[in-house]
């Protein structure tokens, strides 16, 4: 049986985290059903459906690049999500993505480099700090995991509004 200590950690855990992301992907993905309907729809949202709780509002487009539409949001998240669950290919691996540029090419890194630092910079003192900077990544990745997960199920809510269809 399950105690609550567990049920807390395992809330908080980058499996979970990961888990949620991908199923709000995927409901996202089962919910639109003609993408080309988000092009040149604008991501602020027209009235804030977030409860009392909720963090200020910035007209909606929180966690969205503040001039995209919704379908370049639609691409890079299922292209996130693909990433996430196949792994990031490179170069001649990369099949051709006819969504256009991947949100990872644009930032001019190399795939397997993310901090653009060339793996001999480290020197051999830098290994004891190794817990510091898993838990750092560790962090950083679940935030933006939320924050992913949160853009992926405003997007699923604001297409329902745009076609008419509200729970």
């Amino acid at each position: 049986m399950m105690q609550i200590s567990e049920s807390y950690n395992q809330r908080k855990s980058l499996f979970t985290a990961m888990s949620r992301f991908i199923g709000a992907v995927n409901n996202m993905d089962q919910t639109v059903m003609v993408p080309s309907l988000l092009r040149d729809v604008p991501l602020g949202e027209p009235q804030d459906p977030q409860g009392p709780g909720a963090a200020p509002s910035t007209g909606g487009a929180v966690y969205f690049q503040p001039d995209g539409d919704m379908y370049s949001s639609y691409v890079l998240l299922k292209s996130i999500r693909n990433d996430m669950e196949w792994g990031v290919l490179r170069g001649a691996e990369r099949p051709p993505d006819p969504a256009g540029d991947r949100a990872g090419d644009r930032a001019g890194n190399p795939a397997g480099n993310p901090a653009g630092n060339p793996a001999g910079d480290r020197a051999d003192g830098e290994d004891e700090d190794l817990e510091k900077q898993f838990h750092f990544h560790l962090n950083g990745l679940h935030a933006v995991l939320s924050k992913l997960t949160h853009k992926a199920n405003t997007l699923t809510n604001r297409y329902k509004e745009e076609i008419g269809c509200r729970n």
